[in-house]
């Protein structure tokens, strides 16, 4: 599998992660272990998770996702053979479901160090290889919030986050740094507080991407290109609706949208009826609707690594499987017709 170079970084991933938030909630530990096997001998060496993992986040199984991955990397030996991704987890109301998380948690000095040990003991390592910050301390617009509204900055400052993310590398616990859920303007701060300050430089950036969701091109895109600190596009599938498998309101047994309501970001009028487009479309020219919809992620110029997630082995056999295909100058500009006549409907 083609490998891409991470930001500035001497690490190579594969153009294809694995995505794990799954694990220890939809699927169970021997079917995780399934997934990261055939994963690993496909070629993908780039695991991706977070200290909330599995989701919906609740604290009976809080840290279960990373500590899955750590049991397996140690009955399997394969720690120098992978790529590790984790996360910190990021500042939220009382209510989001993630309270439980060392009393509320924060991108402070304090949390941040106590976050990355926790997560290296489940993990079984000693070192992370990319850590991220997996959505901003401050009010800002992301997880498809439109619309921004200027409130009080009375979080942490991004100068201390990244002081904490730089005692970690000096201490060997964290080789590279990446963002999540960012901004053009979190992002720009970032590099900007490394530039001046000596301090460790965002390898990444790991934003929500996909055929309803492509505003990442907007304002992200050149940046990600320019400052080569590249995409790490989830959600290609908008939660697996670009699959078509949601289509006439079907609920598949088992499946995300089938057991848990709160997960409603790619279900709206408009998102379902660019998704009937965009199958159709697939259809037409003999693809497998959820094949184009990542190959279309893939290829793009500012995309490091697609991260794919599955419930079953058939969906990740078949989600890898898209590494191979390559969509034709005729079924981008297909695509591009839909995305003109409804751009963005699910951000």
């Amino acid at each position: 599998m083609e490998q891409r170079q991470l930001g500035k970084t001497d690490i190579q991933v594969s153009k294809i992660c694995l995505g794990t938030m799954t694990f220890g909630e939809q699927n169970t530990e021997q079917q995780a272990f399934e997934q990261l096997d055939y994963a690993v001998a496909q070629g993908v060496n780039f695991i991706d998770c977070a200290e909330i993992y599995p989701v919906p986040p609740k604290p009976e199984t809080y840290g279960r996702t990373e500590e899955i991955i750590g049991n397996w990397l140690q009955q399997r030996g394969k720690r120098a053979d992978v790529v590790l991704a984790s996360k910190v987890t990021g500042r939220s109301a009382a209510n989001s479901g993630v309270g439980h998380i060392r009393g509320g948690p924060r991108l402070d000095r304090a949390q941040i160090l106590q976050a990355c040990d926790d997560s290296l003991v489940r993990l079984q390592t000693d070192y992370i290889d990319l850590y991220q910050v997996h959505w901003p301390e401050r009010q800002a617009n992301f997880f498809g919030k439109l619309g921004y509204q200027h409130g009080d900055d009375d979080g942490v400052d991004i100068s201390e986050t990244l002081s904490a993310l730089q005692e970690l590398v000096d201490a060997g616990k964290v080789r590279h740094i990446g963002l999540s859920n960012e901004t053009p303007w979190g992002m720009h701060r970032y590099l900007r507080l490394a530039a001046h300050g000596n301090k460790p430089r965002v390898a990444s950036i790991q934003n929500p991407y996909s055929l309803l969701n492509r505003t990442f091109e907007v304002g992200l895109a050149e940046m990600a290109i320019r400052e080569q600190c590249g995409l790490l596009a989830y959600s290609p599938l908008a939660f697996g609706t670009l699959s078509g498998k949601y289509l006439q309101g079907a609920r598949p047994e088992g499946a995300r949208l089938t057991l848990f309501e709160r997960f409603q970001r790619y279900t709206g009028e408009r998102a379902i009826a660019a998704t009937e487009q965009y199958v159709h479309l697939a259809r037409e020219f003999g693809l497998d609707p959820a094949q184009m919809a990542l190959a279309f992620v893939t290829q793009q110029p500012f995309v490091t690594s697609n991260i794919i997630g599955a419930t079953t082995l058939d969906q990740l056999q078949s989600n890898i499987a898209s590494a191979e295909l390559v969509l034709s100058a005729e079924q981008l500009e297909a695509i591009d017709a839909i995305h003109q006549r409804s751009p963005n409907p699910a951000p």
